[in-house]
Parts: structure tokens; sequence; C-alpha cells
């Protein structure tokens, strides 16, 4: 087990050092350690239970050592964490169990110096495991909100200020439960119908989404990629939040759409088989190695209106021609994927305080690609006001030449706050999705 661990450990570290999303990070490590399925399983546990409890852990961790958690070294301070979390979470693996696997973990990583100390906080940890001590809730209501959820006070603030109490304890709720797996079906190459049939085949539990087409939920998908549908082309990964974007935008066979910021081209893809294959999409990005990426998936799905380029959507110096819809899924602070990527809520908040002005930076340049009776619209997977109605609101008041647009809304879908009827705020414990926002605008 205690490769499973040292799998485990490695991950975190990665992690701690800003080397990747999460998902990413795990595939990688799982990929150079020899698991079993079994230990893959522990691995991932330990893993995703360590990034969305890291508050806490280090809250109860700081209650049974001497030295702060601040002045522990990065290794050390992970095998604790792994270590109060099987204790405390794990309820099958036995305690006494955790604490030797974490002690043995330290010896077999160069931290045998702090293996005694592990011990010490790790077995403090048992004797008092009954009287683990939690902020008062009456005084200090975000130190303690934060501690239980492991969410830092200041997005607790955040989110209370915004969507009010209620609605922030279902969104740090949800935080911790495990997302649905959802796949757009490639209607260019399959119906919806077939599609389940063919995965129900590969042992794939498929299910259809009443309220939006070709929108399917997968169950027991093991390693999706390699599945037969998969690698057909027929269908791709995608939450219904990006697909009800898409769905909204209104694609038309036949027509010119631009998505700005594509990779690694989700949206492209959804809005492609929309059109049935036929028209012009122009899917841009930034940075090179993203644009292969769509360029790849394209492929993959046979869908040749796909024209993938690189293009910084912010400073528009590269002419294009009008279209007669533009898509901006701006770069966001992610805090609407939080269930997905845990470390996202650690981010600093200074470290998403300049995004507001590329975005809107973003929405005005990308404005400008739009036709006359046009459709202009704006999207990020935050939930954060001032990445979103903020945003969108100053769009409007300093470009009058755009008007708002109205969105459809599918039966079943509905406002969660009080928002303008061309905005949609999509939250996990409401709607199911990931965290969402999108605004509607035509050019007069």
């Amino acid at each position: 087990m205690n490769n499973a661990r040292s799998a485990a450990l490695s991950a975190l570290l990665h992690v701690d050092a800003n080397e990747g999303y999460s998902n990413i990070v795990l595939d990688k490590t799982l990929s150079a350690f020899s698991l079993d399925q079994r230990d893959k399983a522990l691995v991932s546990a330990i893993f995703y239970g360590v990034l969305e409890r890291r508050i806490t852990l280090d809250y109860i961790i700081g209650q049974f050592s001497k030295t702060s958690v601040h002045k522990m070294s990065a290794q050390v301070l992970e095998i604790l964490r792994m270590g109060v979390y099987q204790i405390l979470y794990l309820e099958k693996i036995p305690k006494s169990a955790a604490v030797n696997e974490s002690v043995n973990l330290a010896k077999e990583n160069e931290a045998v110096k702090a293996s005694g100390f592990i011990n010490a906080v790790l077995r403090a940890l048992l004797r008092n495991i009954d009287h683990i001590q939690m902020p008062d809730s009456e005084k200090e209501p975000l130190l303690y909100l934060s501690i239980k959820y492991s969410c830092p006070e200041w997005l607790i603030a955040l989110w209370q200020e915004a969507y009010g109490k209620e609605s922030t304890i279902g969104l740090l709720e949800s935080a911790f439960h495990k997302p649905p797996v959802f796949a757009r079906v490639n209607n260019t190459a399959i119906s919806e119908e077939d599609l389940i049939q063919k995965l129900n085949s590969e042992c794939v539990k498929a299910s259809a989404i009443t309220w939006i087409d070709n929108a399917i939920e997968l169950q027991q998908t093991g390693a999706i990629s390699q599945s037969t549908c998969f690698q057909e082309g027929l269908f791709h990964i995608q939450d219904l939040s990006s697909q009800l974007c898409c769905s909204l935008l209104n694609p038309i066979s036949g027509s010119r759409i631009i998505d700005v910021c594509s990779a690694p081209g989700g949206k492209a893809f959804t809005i492609a088989e929309i059109m049935e294959n036929k028209g012009e999409l122009l899917a841009l990005d930034k940075y090179k190695g993203k644009v292969n990426l769509i360029h790849q998936g394209a492929q993959r799905l046979k869908l040749n209106i796909i024209q993938s380029a690189v293009r910084d959507a912010s400073n528009g110096k590269t002419a294009l021609e009008p279209a007669d819809r533009v898509l901006c899924d701006v770069p966001c602070s992610g805090l609407g994927i939080i269930r997905r990527k845990p470390e996202i809520r650690y981010k600093l908040k200074s470290a998403i305080d300049s995004l507001p002005n590329l975005q809107y930076l973003i929405l005005c340049e990308s404005s400008k690609l739009v036709k006359a009776g046009g459709v202009l619209f704006y999207s990020t997977c935050t939930l954060n006001p001032k990445e979103n109605f903020e945003v969108a609101t100053k769009f409007l008041q300093n470009n009058d030449v755009f008007e708002p647009l109205m969105l459809n809304l599918p039966v079943g879908i509905h406002h969660a706050i009080n928002e303008p009827n061309n905005q949609l705020t999509l939250m996990p414990h409401v709607h199911g999705t990931d965290g969402f926002f999108m605004a509607a605008f035509r050019r007069k």
C-alpha cells in the first residue's frame, strides 16, 4: 500500500509546486507508478481528499503540533495531511495503520528525521480524536465555515455577499460531491439513441439528458479515452453548462462563427455539431500548443468546418472577417469548477483581481468581429460577480451599438439568482452543472 501513498504524496507535491491542474497531475502520476486498480483508487481518494480538505487538515494539525504548519517542509506537511485525512475520513483504513504507514512514508521519502515528529502528531490526534476543537460558529462565523468546508474566508464572504448565506452553504457542500461525467453526442456521426446503445455494449452506463439535445450522462466509464466509441469520434466529454452555452448561442448551419478563446476546443466541437458540420467556424487561442489540441480534437470528431489558429483575443491586431456569432469564453478564476479541481479554492484573492480588466478587454475587442444583427456571447466557468455580471453590465453601458439579447432557457432551467434575462448563472447545487455564467448581446 505504501507505493500507493508514495504516489499520492508525489502528486500532492507537484500540485503544491503549481506543476499543473490536479486532474492532469494525477493522471501523470498514475501512469508513472505501477499500481493495480485497488491502489489507484486509494491514490485518488487520498489525493483528492487532501486537496479538498487542506484548510481543515491544517487547522487540526495545528492543534497537535508545536511547530506551525507554515514552518514545515512541503513534504512533511503533506505526509501529515495524508495521515490526518486517513484517520478522520477513510473509515476502511485502521487508524493505527494510517499512523504507521505515514511514518514509513516519511522514512522512504528522505524525511527520516521528521518521522518521530509525524508519529507524535498523529498519535496525539488519536488520543484526542473525540475532542477536536472547532471555531465558535456564533463568534467567528466566517472562520467556522472556512474550517468546516475547507474554503478561504474571502471566498465565503464573496459568495455570501453575492448569492446569500443559503446559496453559499449549497456551493460549499457541492464542492465535496463527485461531479457527474457528461458527454456531447457527435450528431454528425451517430444518433443519441445509437450511441447510448453502443456505449452500454462497452459496459459504459449511458443515459440521455432530457432538457438538452444530444447530451448524455456516463457512469462506470473507466478510462473513457480507451473506449472504441471515443476513439471513433462519436462523442466528447463536456459538462452540461458548456453544452447549454453552445445551445443558447444558437449556431445556424451554414453561418460563420468565431470562438476567440477556444482551447481545448470543447465548445467549438459542440457548435460545429449543432451546425451539422456546415459553415465556417474559426477556433482561436493565444498559444500554439493549445491550438494543436483543438486541431487534434476536431480531427478525431471529423469536424472539418473548424479552422484553428493562433490569435491573442485581447489585442485584436489580427484583422478577421466579421461573423454571425462570436463566443468569448474568457480566461477566469474557475471558481465554478472547484468540485473538479479542488486546488482552485486556494488561489490568492490578489491572483484574480486583475481578471475582470482582461475579460472586459477581450469582450470589447471581440465585439468588433460581430456583424450587424449578429450575436456576441460572453461566458466564464466562475462564480464571481466581478468577472460575470459586472463585466457584462459594463460592456452594455459603454457599447451602445449592442443591446441585451434574452436567453431562451430550456424547460427545467431557471435563474438561481436575480439577474437580467440576457444573463444566466448556473450553480452546482441548483442545476447539477458546473458553476457557470453566460451573457448574450445583439449588435444593432
